[in-house]
C-alpha cells in the first residue's frame, strides 16, 4: 500500500461502521481467507479441465547394433502425439468436479466466517475505546470534586474548624483519583493502538475516533434469533458443505468398481535422423502413420483394499453428520447465551442511570451538609466514592450491552457493521 493512499484512507473521523468497514478491507487475515478463496476457485477449474482431453508428445532416438529392419540404418528417430479423452471414469471425474466446487462454497463460508470474527474483534475494542473514555470523563470529574473538596477542607482547617486528618484524607483520596486517571488515560491510549492495528493503520498515526456508548433497541425473539442462525451461519454451512464432501469421497472410492473408458488418437512419424525423415524408409510415409481407438481397463481384484476404503469414507460421512449436529447444538445454544446477556446488560442500566442520579443527589447533599458544618468529610468523601462507582457501573453496563448486541449478531451469522437497531 503506497503512502499517499494511506493517508487519504485514514483521514477524517472514525465511527464504528467505517472502523469495521476499514478492518474488512485492509485487515492481513481477511487477506489470506480472499488468497484461499481464489486458490479454491483455481482448484475448481482445475477439476472441471479434467473432462478435456489431455494432449502430450514424445521424441526420442534409438541406436541398434545393426541395420533397423524398417529404414536399413543404425539409427532411428521417433516422435509421436497422443490425444486422449476421458469418457467414463466410474463417476470419479464427476465427484472430484463437484467436490472441487463444494469446497469452493466451503471457503466462501470461512470468508464470512473470518469477517464475523473480525468484526466482533473490532466492535468489542471500539465500545471498549467507549467506556474508556467514559471512565476517563468520570475519573476527571472525581478529580475536581476532589480537589474542590479539598479546598474546602483547607479552609476549615486554616480557620480551626476542622482537625488536620480531615485535610490529610482529603489529599489522599485526591491523589489517589489522580492515579486512576492516569490508568484511565493510558487504557484510552491502548485501546486506540489496538484498534490501529485491526484497521491495519500505524500506530503512531493520530485516528479520531467518535462515538459514543448508548443503548441500541433489539427486538428480535428468541425464535426470530434462532431461525436467522440456523439460516446464515457459516460454521453450519461449512458443516453442510464438509458433509457433502465427504460424500463426494465415497463416490471416488466407489469409482474403482467400474471400468475406465478412454478415447485415444495417435500419431507416428519416424526417421533415421533428428528431423525425423530421411531416405532408409522403403517409401515415403512408411515412417509416418495414426491410430484412434478406445480401450477399458478395470482393476478385477485388490484384495478388499478398494472396498474397505469405501467403508471407511463412508464412516467418516456418519462423522461429519454427527459433527454438524453438534454445531447446529453450539450455534443454538450461543443464540440463547447471547440473548440472556444482553437481557441482564440492559437490566443493569436501567439500574445504574437510577444509582448515578441517586448517588449524584447524596453526593449534593452531602457536601451541602459539610459546608453548613452539619456532616463530616468522612461522608462528602464516601458519597464522592460511591458516585464514581455509579458511573464506573453505568459505563461498564452500557459497553456489555453494545458488546452482548454485537455477539448476538455474530452469533446468528449477520453482519451489522454499525450496530444499528433492528426494526
Amino acid at each position: 500500500m503506497d503512502k499517499g493512499a494511506t493517508e487519504e484512507d485514514i483521514s477524517g473521523p472514525f465511527d464504528l461502521e467505517r472502523c469495521v468497514q476499514r478492518a474488512l478491507e485492509y485487515n492481513p487475515n481477511m487477506q489470506a481467507i480472499r488468497a484461499q478463496l481464489r486458490g479454491a476457485q483455481h482448484g475448481q477449474r482445475s477439476a472441471l479441465g479434467k473432462f478435456g482431453p489431455t494432449l502430450s508428445g514424445t521424441y526420442g532416438y534409438t541406436h541398434y547394433n545393426r541395420d533397423y529392419q524398417y529404414s536399413g540404418k543404425e539409427s532411428d528417430w521417433v516422435a509421436s502425439l497422443n490425444l486422449t479423452q476421458p469418457i467414463f471414469q466410474g463417476f470419479n471425474l464427476l465427484a472430484n468436479w463437484q467436490k472441487a466446487k463444494l469446497n469452493r462454497e466451503s471457503t466462501e463460508a470461512s470468508l464470512t466466517n473470518v469477517e464475523l470474527t473480525l468484526i466482533e474483534s473490532v466492535q468489542s475494542n471500539f465500545l471498549s475505546l467507549l467506556k474508556a473514555r467514559m471512565d476517563v470523563k468520570s475519573a476527571e470529574d472525581s478529580v475536581a470534586r476532589l480537589e474542590s473538596q479539598l479546598k474546602v477542607t483547607s479552609a476549615f482547617y486554616e480557620v480551626g474548624l476542622r482537625p488536620k486528618a480531615e485535610v490529610l484524607d482529603a489529599e489522599v483520596d485526591l491523589a489517589t483519583s489522580k492515579q486512576e486517571l492516569l490508568k484511565a488515560r493510558n487504557n484510552v491510549s491502548t485501546q486506540e493502538a489496538q484498534l490501529n492495528t485491526l484497521l491495519n493503520i500505524p500506530l503512531e498515526a493520530p485516528i479520531k475516533y467518535v462515538g459514543e456508548l448508548k443503548y441500541i433497541p433489539f427486538g428480535l425473539t428468541l425464535k426470530d434469533c434462532l431461525t436467522r442462525a440456523y439460516d446464515h451461519r457459516p460454521d453450519l454451512i461449512i458443516g453442510m458443505k464438509s458433509v457433502e464432501m465427504a460424500q463426494k469421497d465415497v463416490t471416488m472410492a466407489e469409482s474403482s468398481f467400474y471400468p475406465s473408458v478412454n478415447g485415444h488418437w495417435d500419431y507416428v512419424t519416424r526417421g533415421d535422423d533428428a528431423a525425423v525423415n530421411g531416405s532408409g524408409y522403403t517409401s515415403e510415409r512408411s515412417g509416418e502413420y495414426w491410430t484412434a481407438g478406445v480401450d477399458a481397463s478395470m482393476d478385477i481384484f485388490q484384495w478388499g483394499s478398494d472396498y474397505y476404503e469405501s467403508k471407511q469414507y463412508a464412516e467418516t460421512v456418519k462423522q461429519m453428520e454427527a459433527d454438524l449436529e453438534n454445531t447446529r447444538l453450539n450455534a443454538g445454544f450461543e443464540v440463547k447465551s447471547s440473548i440472556l446477556n444482553l437481557q441482564e446488560a440492559a437490566d443493569r442500566i436501567t439500574v445504574a442511570q437510577k444509582s448515578v442520579v441517586a448517588a449524584e443527589e447524596a453526593y449534593r447533599m452531602a457536601v451541602a451538609r459539610y459546608q453548613a458544618q452539619v456532616g463530616t468529610n468522612t461522608d462528602v468523601l464516601n458519597a464522592q466514592e460511591r458516585l464514581s462507582m455509579a458511573e464506573a457501573q453505568l459505563s461498564q453496563a452500557l459497553a456489555d450491552y453494545g458488546t452482548a448486541v454485537s455477539k448476538l449478531y455474530v452469533a446468528m451469522g449477520e453482519k451489522n457493521l454499525g450496530l444499528k437497531a433492528v426494526k
